[in-house]
This record gives structure tokens, C-alpha cells and sequence, in this order.
């Protein structure tokens, strides 16, 4: 590979010209004729009688993928943009009209789904199993079967038109206002005003003081604009609520799980076992306290280092090591990840502006991805860099399918992600030289454990109470504080002496209006990914390819059905997911052990 490496992106080779970009307002303009011009077509069409009449519902198809994948390619850059510079005024306003779009987008499908879900019977099932339209058979039933389950078209489309400016629109002021976050703080004598991104990497710091004096101030911040935060978390939630209630859903997570393809058995079996393990987990946070010389680990403290191995992870020195490690379980995934440093698909350079968190996202025209980062040099950040660069890589392989084939839900989707940090941590272990070394790798890892079955459980708990709340109306923030340390101490089996009650503040997943309950599918790729991977050392260098045939089939099947036909297993039984969380538990017995 080649270095040193940029850690900036390029994104002039997707648009030139950043939010002031020519040919993406051009790009912009013709989604959106192209878009009117479909829903016009919608207008004149008739149902097919017989098989030999769904030439035009075949160019239909192919018109309303088109505009799918395009309108992926202008969703994923202008969150680039918006991500990497968030006083960007005019990419926000780019956001918007993307959203807009969207909202078209979605009309368009209210009609096509209308049309799947009136075709007789007969002729439905001849059509499926033509050549062109057998490979999206999955897909087509789908949306057939959840066409019917909600409002007719025309209030669907309301709908979708109504949430730009209101259910979405209050998701984009949540970004407006994190924009304006400044962490205070005092470095070398001096006061900074760090961003919520930057100040997010302070609480990995090795000294528990920075920690400390950071959380409190972090805490603090977001506290002063609780209301605000408040005001957008109700009436996104307002919004969804009033939804379901027209369509007749009663449960809140309906929704969620059908876009995770999954059943509310296999959620509850998955967290059964969770709860039930979660013993060892707590000795495991009592040890790492008196490592630390506390009676009992704060909220800051969870994730802190344990000792002092770890020097500053250069860029150009986590780039070798992720590419070294991944070649030994996919040259496929490495040579993937070797394009994306040096083609600089990847934003990791730490300054101010940058919004917090990371992520990956699609470019399915160009067939490129990018992710994003505040690199630090932490052994988190290198983790999170691993992460994104497995979604990329599920997204590669996925690249020649129709494009209804590639919406693979979320939590398939962290899958490949999670898989790619075990990798990299288990690669890393096997290396390590001293008692004293391990101990630090473990509790790294570990701690992915402990993120994935308690922090991720609080938010699942805080969200599913929040909603049972909200339909009684308004939840101030005093008491969205209450529900979210209620919340965590129930998932931390109340082994931490302090809280972050602000959370549900400061975590964006709370505001995303895509995807809702953007929690549990965390752990579910958690579980999921441990599993596969066991059945990876399992079956040794062959597996490569079984491992892509499974990515690419996580956009049309069900997480019931993927696991059946590549691993042989029933995620409705807990037999899967004990042997799933066995393997991190085997992780904290041994940390438990050297740490006597």
C-alpha cells in the first residue's frame, strides 16, 4: 500500500465543487424530472391481465431502481458533505432538497406498490417467475404483502410529503443544533471549545482527571439545551406515533422489525440470553474498577484503557495493520480496503466542524463508498475505522445486484462491520507478547461486549419506554433524564456509581428518521457476526466465498432464512445465541483470570 496516505476524502471525483457543485444540481434536476415524469406513467397505466402484458410493469421496475440507486448517490454525498463541515449552510439546504426528492421517490413507490398489491393472483405469480423479475421474487413479495398492511396510496403519499418539513425536518435541526455544541475545556492552561466529535475522543483519555473533568462539562452542555433536544425527540416521535395509529399498528416496533426482516420471537430470544449471561459481565466491570483503583466504574470509566501499552496509532500505521490482518481471513476485504485508503474514499482527519460519530455510505452509481471518522489515533478509532471499512466491503460485494436486492436491513448490515473488528482484535491478541499486553487487548474487546449488551440494551429500553410514554403525550426533559438512568442501570445491573442521564441528548441514533430503533439491530450484527466467524475458523481458508454468497444475500431473505440456509441455525431458538454470547464470555473468564 502505498504512503503516506491523505486522511482527508475526495469527493470532487464523485461531484466537483463541494455544495456549490454544477454538475450535481444538474445530477439534482434530472432525478427530479425523471421522477415526474415516472409518476406520470403511474397515471396511464393499466394492470396487466396475463403474463404477456407486464412489459411495461418490467420498465416501471427498472425506471424506479434507476431513481433508487441515483437518489442513494445524492443522499450519501450531501451527508458527506453536511458531516465533514457542519456549518455548511448551503449543503444543509442541499439535505433538504434531496429530502424532498426522497419524498417523491416515496410517492413513486406508494404507486408501484399499489400496483404489486392489486395484480390478480394468476398473473402475479406467472410474472414472478420470469426471467428478468425471478431474481427480485423476495423483494416484490415483500413489498406486496407491506403495501397492504398500510393506508391507501394517496394518504401514504401525504404522508411522505408531510414528514419532509416535519418528521424529517425535525431530524435535520437535531444536526443543526449539535452543530452549535462546544465542549469547554482547559489544555496547557488555556480554555478550548472542543466539537461534540472531538470531545467524544477526550473521554477515551488514559488519565481519569481529563476524563472526568471532560464528562462533567459534556454532561453540562448538553444539559443546557435539554429542552430543545426534548422539543425534537417528542415531535419526531409524535409524528411516527400518529402514523402508526392510522395505519392501525399498535406495536411501536412493528415497524423496525420489519425493516429488519426479523421477528419480534428472534428479539426476544436474543435479548433473553443476553440478560441471563450478564453476571459474568458485571464481575467483569468490578474487576476493571479495582484495575483502576474505584470502588465502582462511572459512565467515563467504562471504556477507558486499562494500563498504558497503547502509544498514539499514527493513520498511516492503523491502515497497515487493518490491511495486514484482513488479508489473513479475506484478500478479497483487504484489497477492498487498500483502495479505499489510497483512492481516499475515507474523512479521518481530526479538526473542528466535523460532526460527531462515524459511518459509511454508499455511492452505488460511482460503486464507491466513504467513510467517515475523527481519528485520533485511539485503539477506539481504529476499531471504528475496521467497522466502516467492513461495511464498505459487504457493500462491494453486493455492487452487480438489482438494486431493490441490495437494501439490506441494518442489522445484517453490521454484520460484515462487527466481523471485521473481531478480526482485527483476534489477529491483535494472538500477537501480544505479556500478561500485561493481554490484559489491555481483552478489555478492548471486551468492551465491545459490554456496549452491545448493556449501552445498547439502555437505549432499547429508554426508546420502547419513551414511546409507551409519548402516546400520552409530551415528555419533558426531566423526565426523559429519569427514563434514560432508569434505563441504564437496569441494562448495567446498576454496577456503575454514576450515569449519563443527558444521553438521550447527545446520541444521534435517538434522531434518526430513517431507521427507527436504531439500536437493537447493533447487537443482533454483534451476535450474528460472532457466530459467522466461529464458522469461519471453523472451515479455514474456504470460506471466503461461502462468506460473500451470505453478504449477498442479506438484502433478500430474512435474518430467519439467511441463517438457516449459510449457518444451519434457528435464531428463534436460544441455542444460536448462547453460543454466540459463550464465545465473548470465554473473553471475560480469561480476563478474569490473568487479572486475579
Amino acid at each position: 500500500m502505498k504512503q503516506p496516505l491523505q486522511p482527508t476524502w475526495d469527493l470532487d471525483s464523485i461531484f466537483a465543487g463541494g455544495s456549490g457543485s454544477a454538475p450535481f444540481a444538474s445530477f439534482l434536476q434530472t432525478l427530479q424530472e425523471d421522477l415526474s415524469s415516472l409518476q406520470q406513467q403511474f397515471k396511464e397505466f393499466q394492470l396487466p391481465r396475463n403474463v404477456e402484458e407486464t412489459g411495461k410493469l418490467n420498465e416501471l421496475l427498472d425506471r424506479i431502481q434507476s431513481a433508487m440507486q441515483r437518489l442513494r448517490e445524492a443522499s450519501a454525498f450531501t451527508e458527506c458533505l453536511t458531516a465533514e463541515n457542519q456549518k455548511d449552510r448551503q449543503a444543509v439546504l442541499l439535505t433538504g432538497r434531496v429530502k424532498s426528492i426522497n419524498a417523491q421517490l416515496l410517492a413513486a413507490f406508494t404507486r408501484f406498490d399499489e400496483i404489486l398489491s392489486k395484480m390478480d393472483e394468476q398473473v402475479w405469480n406467472a410474472w414472478l417467475e420470469t426471467a428478468e423479475v425471478k431474481p427480485l421474487a423476495f423483494n416484490l413479495n415483500e413489498r406486496r404483502e407491506q403495501a397492504r398492511d398500510k393506508l391507501p396510496p394517496e394518504q401514504e403519499a401525504l404522508a411522505g410529503d408531510l414528514a419532509v418539513d416535519g418528521y424529517h425536518g425535525w431530524g435535520e435541526f437535531y444536526n443543526t443544533l449539535v452543530s452549535r455544541i462546544r465542549i469547554p475545556s482547559t489544555e496547557d492552561g488555556k480554555t478550548v471549545h472542543w466539537s461534540a466529535g472531538q470531545a467524544s475522543n477526550k473521554m477515551h483519555d488514559p488519565d481519569p482527571e481529563v476524563r472526568s473533568r471532560i464528562f462533567k462539562q459534556w454532561e453540562q452542555t448538553w444539559g443546557e439545551q435539554a429542552d430543545l433536544f426534548a422539543d425534537t425527540l417528542n415531535y419526531m416521535a409524535g409524528f411516527r406515533l400518529k402514523l402508526y395509529e392510522h395505519r392501525g399498528w399498535d406495536s411501536v416496533l412493528k415497524e423496525s422489525l420489519e425493516i429488519n426482516r426479523m421477528s419480534e420471537q428472534t428479539l426476544q430470544v436474543m435479548w433473553d440470553v443476553i440478560v441471563r449471561s450478564k453476571p459474568v459481565f458485571v464481575q467483569y466491570l468490578q474487576r476493571k474498577a479495582k484495575l483502576l483503583g474505584k470502588d465502582k466504574l462511572s459512565w467515563e470509566d467504562v471504556e477507558a484503557p486499562v494500563g498504558s501499552l497503547h502509544k498514539k496509532v499514527s493513520y498511516d500505521e492503523a491502515a497497515q495493520s487493518i490491511v495486514e490482518q484482513f488479508r489473513k481471513f479475506s484478500p478479497k476485504m483487504a484489497d477492498f480496503s487498500v483502495r479505499a485508503f489510497e483512492e481516499r474514499w475515507i474523512e479521518a482527519e481530526d479538526r473542528p466542524g466535523k460532526r460527531p460519530g462515524g459511518f459509511c455510505t454508499s455511492l452505488p452509481v460511482s460503486r464507491q463508498t466513504r467513510i467517515f471518522l475523527t481519528f485520533a489515533g485511539t485503539p477506539s478509532n481504529v476499531s471504528t475505522l475496521a467497522h466502516e471499512l467492513g461495511h464498505g466491503y459487504h457493500q462491494l460485494v453486493m455492487d452487480d445486484l438489482p438494486a431493490l436486492s441490495q437494501e439490506y436491513a441494518m442489522n445484517v448490515a453490521e454484520t460484515a462491520s462487527t466481523l471485521a473488528e473481531a478480526i482485527m482484535m483476534d489477529s491483535t491478541l494472538k500477537q501480544a507478547e505479556s500478561d500485561e499486553e493481554r490484559i489491555v487487548l481483552l478489555d478492548e474487546k471486551i468492551q465491545n461486549s459490554i456496549a452491545f449488551y448493556m449501552n445498547i440494551h439502555a437505549r432499547f429500553l429508554f426508546e420502547t419506554r419513551f414511546y409507551e410514554l409519548r402516546k400520552q403525550g409530551l415528555v419533558g426533559a426531566d423526565r426523559l433524564c429519569e427514563l434514560m438512568a432508569e434505563a441504564q442501570k437496569e441494562a448495567y445491573c446498576d454496577a456503575l456509581s454514576e450515569y449519563h442521564p443527558h444521553f438521550w441528548a447527545s446520541k444521534l441514533h435517538f434522531y434518526i428518521t430513517d431507521v427507527p430503533f436504531y439500536n437493537f439491530p447493533y447487537t443482533f450484527g454483534y451476535l450474528f457476526s460472532a457466530g459467522i466467524y466461529a464458522e469461519a475458523l471453523r472451515r479455514g481458508a474456504g470460506f471466503e466465498e461461502q462468506y460473500i454468497d451470505l453478504l449477498r444475500d442479506t438484502g433478500r431473505m430474512t435474518v430467519e432464512q439467511l441463517a438457516q440456509k449459510h449457518l444451519g441455525v434457528d435464531l428463534t431458538k436460544p441455542d444460536f445465541w448462547q453460543s454466540a454470547v459463550d464465545l465473548t464470555v470465554n473473553d471475560v473468564r480469561e480476563f478474569l483470570q490473568i487479572t486475579e
